[in-house]
């Protein structure tokens, strides 16, 4: 994507910013523990998100632009699939590792090239396929370990349940990424994010009949914490785009793996286990390789489009 205002340290910077607050949510969130529901906690996190994220359209002026919308149903689906996604993930964050959560959550892209070439019939030649096909590979070294354990009870059991939600997570995220490249074709970004916010709220508040708990102080902290540094990390990671192409920037994701190990070895005494590093490095290859192959196939459709152009 051409930014109009191209400056490649400042957008890595900002994607890097963006990891560090996604994770700081993610860090707030499984500190809360399990004994809170997973529609409450999308509540929490979708409500408390919209705060910084009007802040931000105030200060740029764009908030009326934001409000207006050509498509609300698409955003209710997006909004659907999206609460969906983000309640399975969250429910599966709270039973795995942090660096297990994290790698399964590598799967959605994988996922995303699929569902883009069955549902929307996108070209996708072999060099992605097989890209794809490596990185199942890396998913499951992950997570079959995890999904051999539901014989057994009590915290081998939460692993398989864990890792089967994340998993879920990655399919509901790659459908949800489908809504938003059909949205983003008469939708501006800033509306997309602040709609998204606005209908998770709403639609996570459906879940208060199933019973929520009252909050903590603590925990209500947390999930104050959790809304904020979202919002903010959706801010950062839509910036980003501004002044770097996708391809420049879209590495430097999975520096999150990295970031996060480290955050659950110093908060969560947490140690990744060698099936999950293993698993990590296959399905990070994966995805550099498809980051790749979407940059030189960028760089040849630029040059036919200049090849073809008249000359003067």
């Amino acid at each position: 994507m051409p930014t109009t205002d191209p400056n490649p340290l400042r957008g890595i910077s900002l994607k890097i910013a963006s990891i560090v607050f996604f994770l700081a949510m993610q860090s707030a969130i499984k500190l809360v523990g399990t004994g809170i529901a997973p529609g409450q906690i999308t509540f929490y996190r979708s409500a408390f998100a919209i705060i910084p994220i009007i802040g931000y359209l105030l200060w740029r002026g764009d908030l009326r632009q934001a409000l207006a919308t050509k498509n609300p149903v698409g955003h209710l689906k997006r909004g659907v699939i999206g609460i969906l996604s983000m309640g399975a993930g969250f429910y599966g964050l709270r039973l795995l590792p942090l660096p297990d959560a994290i790698a399964l959550g590598y799967a959605m892209p994988l996922i995303a090239v699929v569902f883009a070439a069955i549902f929307l019939g996108e070209t996708v030649r072999v060099y992605r396929w097989t890209a794809v096909l490596i990185g199942m590979v890396g998913v499951t070294i992950i997570s079959w370990p995890k999904l051999t354990l539901f014989s057994e009870s009590g915290m081998h059991s939460d692993l398989a349940m864990g890792s089967i939600a994340v998993l879920l997570s990655a399919v509901l995220g790659a459908a949800a990424m489908l809504q938003v490249r059909q949205l983003v074709r008469e939708e501006n970004t800033s509306t997309i994010v602040l709609y998204f916010s606005v209908t998770a709220s709403l639609l996570s508040l459906v879940t208060l009949f199933f019973g929520w708990e009252p909050l903590p102080l603590r925990s209500l902290g947390l999930m104050v914490i959790a809304g904020f540094s979202g919002g903010i990390a959706q801010i950062l990671l839509t910036q980003s785009y501004r002044y770097a192409d996708v391809s420049t920037i879209a590495p430097f994701e999975y520096s999150s793996i990295i970031l996060g190990s480290g955050i659950a070895f110093f908060v969560f005494d947490e140690v990744p286990e060698i099936s999950t590093a293993v698993g990590a490095a296959v399905v990070v290859g994966a995805g550099l390789f498809i980051i790749y192959r979407e940059h030189q196939l960028g760089l040849e459709r630029r040059a036919a489009r200049r090849a073809s152009a008249p000359q003067n």
